[in-house]
């Protein structure tokens, strides 16, 4: 069993968000109580061909171990040399497969989701990579079907596990519903109830009652909160202080919470990737703009985000933003 999940542990994940899960925010996710990380995912033939972007991308810290470097394709040669490359180079704790990203450009690739259409070919694949690097745990994610007429999350996690994957994570819902709708927790369930891997699971995840909720009616070995950590990613923080006091730890200022976004920006600009095309911030609009999601008058936020170029801009919308709202709850 991978470590993480021995004596009794119930391991809080940081699911792998691709252009916001970067080295930066999974530091601060890690500070604040995740358990395990796993990388934004990369596609194995653009990694063979030694893309460096992609080697910022799969960067990580000693501190955020144990960590994963998740990776994406449908070709078992080469998701097989991509993970013999990573595991040479980085030493990871372990190589997760994405099996359950919806987005179109992967789907049309015939990669992520798109391969719950074919399980052969997706336990051909987990089998590539475990045999590419023995020495290394492998792990897979997926959806629990490509729509609601064809839920195979049970059967391919049957797959995932003959194959010799360690873990499942499985995000409840389907390709077709993208991150619409509840996630399918009765699914979930089912699957953990049927393996005898760990099970980790994920969607709709946003507080300490759903992961006491969870644990109570379900046989998950773990979870994995995505986009609930965007906008918040105090809720590790948050939901272990609860689990242990039985009380939710007070919410961070208005200020602390606008000193963390100004921090990550400088840190992420300070990266060696940038290159000339990231001089400025306008790149970064999407992260920042999901760093305040939930802050007291995000709206207006947002509508000042578009408008920021420099560091200088956003510490000036910081700070009409404090004067505006210290006062007021978060």
């Amino acid at each position: 069993m991978l470590p993480w999940f021995q004596n009794d542990q119930f391991p809080l994940y940081l699911a792998p968000m691709a252009r916001f899960t970067d080295i930066v925010f999974r530091d601060f996710c890690k500070r604040q109580g995740a358990d395990v990380m796993v990388t934004e995912f990369v596609q194995a033939d653009a990694l063979n061909r030694e893309d460096p972007k992609l080697w910022e991308t799969v960067d990580f810290t000693e501190e955020q171990r144990p960590m994963g470097v998740q990776i994406f394709g449908s070709n078992p040669e080469t998701m097989g040399q991509a993970a013999r490359l990573l595991t040479d180079r980085l030493r990871p704790d372990f190589i997760d497969i994405n099996f359950g990203c919806p987005a179109d450009r992967v789907v049309c690739m015939d990669a992520g989701s798109s391969m719950l259409r074919n399980p052969g070919k997706l336990g051909a694949v987990v089998a590539g990579v475990v045999k590419a690097v023995p020495e290394t745990p492998v792990t897979a994610k997926i959806r629990t079907g490509w729509d609601d007429d064809t839920i195979v999350a049970k059967e391919v996690g049957h797959i995932v596990e003959s194959e010799g994957a360690r873990a499942l994570a499985i995000h409840g819902r389907t390709k077709v519903q993208g991150y619409r709708g509840d996630a399918n927790w009765p699914v979930i369930a089912e699957v953990a109830e049927a393996l005898s891997i760990p099970v980790i699971g994920n969607g709709n995840i946003s507080s300490a009652e759903d992961v006491i909720r969870i644990r109570e009616t379900t046989r998950c070995a773990g979870l994995m909160i995505g986009r609930a950590a965007l906008g918040y990613p105090w809720i590790f923080r948050d939901i272990k202080h609860t689990l242990k006091h039985g009380t939710v730890p007070e919410s961070p200022t208005i200020e602390e919470r606008w000193a963390t976004i100004i921090d990550y920006t400088r840190q992420i600009m300070a990266r060696p990737f940038r290159e000339q095309r990231h001089t400025d911030l306008r790149w970064m609009r999407p992260k920042l703009i999901a760093l305040t999601k939930g802050i007291y008058g995000s709206r207006r936020i947002r509508g000042a985000l578009t408008q920021v170029v420099q560091i200088e801009d956003l510490e000036r919308v910081a700070q009409e933003h404090i004067e505006q709202f210290a006062n007021v709850e978060n």
